[in-house]
């Protein structure tokens, strides 16, 4: 028998699956969770160049957040792109050396007088949404996508920034991929 089922409504403290305080019915529906510590799993971040400003401080939040986590520097290598155009294709390139555990693609695309920011938002999250089908592995979308500047900057610029929490969700993803395996 395998362990999952052995321990099956067995509460796992951070992760796996585990029954919950919930009304009659729903306690006895069980739930996947990945664990939050990154030990033992390497991530690629794909970041664009464009909107430095907002892009640098994404990619220091999700820096700061793997190595909180316990992801060694060894296990983390970061590709710059240009734009966020070119965000799924390196993603694409990275995913298949084989080396992952989950990449993180970060970049800003700002509203501006033209539908150009249309075009490229709905292409890069349709894009990175589709890598993660393709690859078999998380693709996590960290991708400001903001009508001006200063929304850009309200959601790069403190300690728990978008990198920050784009970190977190590839780190919990690579977990509930292994034991989904």
């Amino acid at each position: 028998m395998s362990n999952v089922v052995k321990n099956a409504g067995k509460r796992k403290a951070g992760g796996g699956r585990s029954k919950r305080s919930l009304p009659p019915f729903q306690s006895q529906v069980l739930e996947w969770k990945g664990k939050t510590h990154g030990a033992g799993f390497r991530f690629g971040i794909i970041v664009s160049r464009f909107n430095q400003s907002i892009t640098d401080p994404l990619l220091k939040g999700a820096l700061r957040v793997l190595g909180e986590q316990g992801v060694g520097p060894e296990d983390i290598e970061v590709v710059k792109v240009p734009g966020a155009f070119e965000i799924p294709g390196a993603a694409k390139k990275l995913g298949l050396l084989g080396r992952f555990h989950a990449l993180i693609c970060l970049g800003a695309v700002i509203q501006g007088e033209t539908p150009h920011f249309h075009y490229i938002s709905t292409e890069v999250s349709r894009g990175i949404g589709q890598l993660s089908l393709e690859l078999g592995l998380p693709v996590i979308f960290g991708v400001l996508t903001t009508d001006s500047m200063e929304q850009a900057i309200a959601r790069s610029g403190n300690e728990i920034n978008k990198g920050a929490e784009a970190a977190l969700a590839a780190i919990e993803t690579a977990h509930l991929y292994r034991t989904l395996k």
